[in-house]
């Protein structure tokens, strides 16, 4: 039986969590080349900054416990799960409730469409923390990333065509069928469909970085108002499209562009995380933090909205949300760990 007919449903992001889950950047990884150390000790500063609000537990290989102790030591749970890259929204479970049980999905993952070889310790990883935790453990029938997926609390999956429908994650399978899985899988009702994504995304298109859900009925989207950067037309289809099916669609400025070493890099402020009691936002540098930071405060005045320095992760084409994977309070204890 699938989770849905079991009664397990994805929680909004909003909901409580247990903890959060992140994995160490890997010293040979490909996502940092050149800047290994500078992206470390940013995503420290990001690890840190969600520990100052929930658990944080933490995926390392064991051959860098020792360096990871000494970083993050302090303020988090380490776990010897190996990954190939840093990227837990994608390669991390997804994690399922229902009223008497929290289980784990574990979607089939081929590094955003075969892009980066080798990902099978990436792949391995929801297995071993519904190992680790004693968790019942669904296995996925389609290739899927965290990153193109957001969900409204209420029943509605949202995420985007160029991504889940592209050739190189489920070959020709049809739109009707992957729709299926999702809602399936996730335990949800609707699939809303966008178009497009941001220059630099080389994700073909994670709804993460385009359009996210803050609330039931509401949306926030960064539109790019330059007309002639690539960004204006995605972000303002984008707009058009979530307002036929959401009653509250948000703009909010995109950062300025950016590029590092000559290439485009996918600065956005939506790929923003909910933590207990508040919200990590990346920043760039420019005068949309503030005034994105300003807006959010706004929409959640009860959430401490926290604006977390993204100028040097963004470098492995990624911010905060694409490094966390939120594990949510079940209905019976979710700390124990299994020997």
């Amino acid at each position: 039986m699938t989770p849905r007919e079991l009664g397990f449903s994805f929680p909004a992001e909003w909901a409580p969590h247990a903890a959060t889950w992140m994995s160490y950047p890997r010293p040979g990884g490909i996502s940092f080349p050149d800047r290994y150390q500078s992206c470390l000790e940013n995503w420290a500063r990001i690890a840190r900054s969600v520990a100052e609000f929930e658990p944080l537990r933490v995926n390392v290989g064991p051959d860098d416990m020792t360096e990871a102790g000494r970083h993050i030591g302090d303020f988090a749970e380490l776990f010897p799960i190996a990954t190939d890259e840093p990227w837990c929204r994608d390669h991390g479970p997804a994690f399922v409730v229902n009223d008497t049980e929290i289980a784990v999905v574990d979607w089939k993952f081929n590094a955003w469409g075969g892009k980066y070889a080798p990902w099978d310790r990436d792949a391995g990883v929801p297995k071993q923390i519904a190992e680790t935790l004693g968790l019942r453990r669904f296995e996925a029938p389609i290739v899927m990333e965290g990153g193109a997926v957001d969900f409204d609390g209420a029943g509605s999956i949202l995420t985007t065509t160029d991504c889940l429908l592209n050739p190189n994650r489920n070959g020709d399978m049809p739109r009707a069928k992957v729709e299926q899985h999702l809602l399936d899988y996730y335990g949800q009702q609707h699939v809303h469909w966008l178009t497009g994504g941001i220059e630099g995304d080389d994700t073909d298109g994670h709804v993460d970085d385009l359009a996210r859900y803050i609330a039931e009925d509401t949306i926030v989207i960064g539109v790019e108002q330059d007309t002639a950067d690539p960004n204006h037309a995605a972000t303002a289809s984008a707009v058009e499209q979530a307002r036929a099916f959401c009653g509250n669609v948000v703009e909010f400025p995109m950062p300025d562009h950016l590029e590092i070493e000559g290439q485009r890099v996918p600065a956005t402020h939506v790929n923003f995380y909910f933590v207990n009691g508040g919200l990590l936002v990346p920043t760039f540098g420019g005068p949309s933090d503030d005034r994105c930071l300003g807006i959010l405060r706004e929409l959640m005045p009860d959430r401490n909205v926290v604006g977390v320095d993204c100028r040097e992760i963004i470098w492995g084409l990624g911010a905060i949300h694409c490094l966390t994977q939120q594990q949510p309070v079940g209905p019976r204890p979710t700390g124990t760990i299994v020997p």
